[in-house]
């Protein structure tokens, strides 16, 4: 069992990312190449990074001062309700609006109005729901 956001944990889900043909498909078509970063509301720095190239993950692992093109940020019982319970379009709304997730970095609506970004990043909960997780 990895932490959240670790090292191992963060290529882990690179894995999984790289693994699922849908997804780099959809985001390779809307021309995809991002720095993504995740971790904790609060803290100054994402713990995870995963950087993207058309679509498909090229590194992930701790965020090491690395230009962020999306940070997204949650409490930790919002992470770990949202990788054991789910994360849907139902979820994503009220999570955003309410404050629970935060985007730092990047545009929520620009990603949310294009299918090919939109379908993907609910998939990338999906596919970190699979990780044997450690919440700490």
């Amino acid at each position: 069992m990895a932490k959240i956001f670790s090292d191992s944990w963060m290529q882990e889900f690179a894995y999984l990312w790289n693994d699922d043909k849908e997804m780099i498909e959809k985001l390779s078509a809307a021309n995809f190449t991002s720095n993504i970063g995740f971790g904790r509301k609060g803290d100054n720095t994402p713990a995870g990074i995963v950087e993207v190239k058309n679509g498909a993950i090229i590194y992930a692992g701790e965020f090491k001062s690395q230009t962020l093109d999306w940070d997204l940020r949650a409490d930790m019982d919002a992470w770990k309700e949202w990788l054991i319970d789910g994360f849907g379009f139902n979820k994503l709304g009220v999570a955003v609006s309410t404050g629970k997730l935060q985007f730092l970095t990047g545009d929520y609506r620009q990603m949310i109005r294009n299918p090919n970004m939109a379908g993907p990043f609910l998939r990338h909960f999906e596919l970190m729901a699979k990780l044997d997780t450690e919440f700490a």
